[in-house]
């Protein structure tokens, strides 16, 4: 037992105190996780999943066409085949997107259209409707009748 001593008092002697180590009890079957962790250790925890970025909204396997949204780079993004050149849509398909305000990136090999906070919402209905008349339009240029198309 240790006992105080005054700044005065010199420390005569040490006595060693041992202790018996007990296992520690292990927390009940419901509270227990794989990790070992309880629920109250991970009690402001948070582990957030990331998804994909870029998330893929749609994709026309028939057609050749994709769209995504980037949430990092803020922008909605249509992709024709695996862009490479032989995948280039016509000329018309082409000049809608340009109407819509799309914009061709050759670094990622897609349109591009940026999404704005003040107008996400009316974007993304946007890129929605326009991938349909695309998708559309290649149908018919390649002779595929309207089906349904698969989504992602």
């Amino acid at each position: 037992m240790s006992r105080k001593r005054t700044p005065d008092q010199q420390l005569t002697e040490t006595t060693t105190t041992e202790v018996a180590e007990t296992p520690a009890a292990e927390p009940p079957a419901a509270e227990a996780n794989a990790d070992g962790q309880g629920f109250a250790d991970k009690v402001g925890q948070r582990k957030w999943v990331a998804a994909p970025d870029p998330f893929g909204i749609a994709t026309d396997k028939l057609a050749g066409v994709r769209l995504f949204e980037s949430k990092q780079d803020r922008q909605m993004a249509i992709m024709f085949g695996e862009g490479r050149p032989e995948d280039k849509p016509s000329q018309a398909v082409i000049d809608r997107m340009k109407e819509a305000g799309y914009r061709w990136n050759p670094a990622d090999r897609i349109w591009a259209y940026p999404v704005r906070s003040e107008s996400a919402m009316s974007t993304r209905i946007d890129a929605e409707s326009l991938y349909q008349e695309v998708c559309k339009m290649i149908r018919q240029e390649k002779g595929i009748e309207a089906g349904p198309e698969t989504s992602r």
